[in-house]
């Protein structure tokens, strides 16, 4: 195996990661105010229908984010509505809000099946872009890439080294008490639930403007189901997230690679490997669960209001 394709490896990984990153990043934020969203995939949907109407009727790559972002927000504030103002079942929320999203996007996208646009192009950072083996995979990425990373970052610092981060962790882990010392619970709650919905409304964004830039139904391909495992596998640590996300890259083109070494198996069986792998992680953090004990915050999918 020589450098060229382990360069291209990489940069594929990167790419294949990102809509994860992003969607895990905002599940995690979610999660760890206490709010268990089960609607990712819906929100990624509609993202990514929004996104590339946008993009497609008004000719602006810059649109159709936006229009990605808001439209995740939205649906993001139908599940805070419903799952923390009238303090109804979390997971059912959330899958009631895939089933919701599912069908919404296919219903809004159902005029523009198969249409492209010219998606966001690769740019190479100068000098940085020409490194060995990571130069391509992370200097030579197109924005929605690069602004993913700077997200993660900003996670990152916000969560382990702000106030903000500590006042979303107490919330997380135990409501009566951040309430009692001033804190406002559902204020931080719903701002939570909505920066999970706009970065899922941004993956969405990525995977219609940029990954595949046309609309096709089911763009997101389980990728939602896969972030909040990925959550888990992180243990609800930001610094884990990225690891993950590029790991369960890696095994979403590991049947490209196989495929190209002229492995004789079915590419049926080989496509299914991320969520074989997303399986046995799911068993293996379980497994802990029991023996070791998780990182989950406590008050994670229990239903509270101040006024009860």
């Amino acid at each position: 195996m020589d450098i060229g394709l382990i360069e291209n490896i990489l940069f594929a990984m990167v790419r294949t990661g990102t809509p994860l990153l992003l969607v895990a990043l905002g599940a995690m934020m979610s999660e760890r105010s206490g709010v268990l969203n089960l609607g990712q995939e819906g929100m990624i949907l509609v993202g990514a229908a929004c996104g590339f109407i946008a993009a497609y009727a008004g000719g602006s790559l810059g649109l159709g984010v936006l229009a990605a972002v808001a439209a995740g927000i939205f649906v993001s504030l139908i599940f805070a509505f419903i799952a923390l103002t009238l303090i109804s079942n979390q997971v059912a929320t959330g899958l009631a809000l895939t089933i919701f999203g599912t069908g919404l996007s296919a219903f809004l996208g159902a005029a523009y099946v198969g249409q492209t646009v010219t998606g966001f192009a690769p740019i190479a950072i100068p000098f940085l872009s020409d490194i060995p083996l990571i130069g391509q995979a992370l200097f030579a990425q197109d924005l929605l890439v690069y602004l993913s990373f700077i997200l993660f970052a900003a996670v990152f610092v916000v969560m382990r080294y702000t106030r903000l981060g500590l006042i979303i962790r107490a919330v997380g882990e135990n409501p009566e008490v951040a309430h009692a010392l001033g804190y406002k619970v559902m204020v931080v709650r719903y701002c939570a639930v909505m920066f999970g919905g706009a970065m899922a409304g941004l993956a969405g964004a990525y995977l219609s403007l940029a990954y595949t830039p046309m609309w096709s139904e089911g763009i997101a391909a389980g990728r939602g189901w896969i972030a909040l495992a990925l959550v888990v596998f992180a243990s609800w640590r930001t610094e884990r997230i990225l690891f993950g996300a590029w790991l369960f890259g890696f095994a979403s083109i590991l049947h490209l690679l196989l495929q190209g070494y002229g492995y004789e198996i079915s590419p049926n069986l080989l496509a299914m490997l991320p969520y074989v792998i997303t399986i046995i992680v799911l068993v293996m953090m379980m497994y802990r669960q029991k023996n070791q004990g998780l990182f989950a915050p406590r008050s994670l999918g229990q239903p509270y209001h101040p006024l009860k």
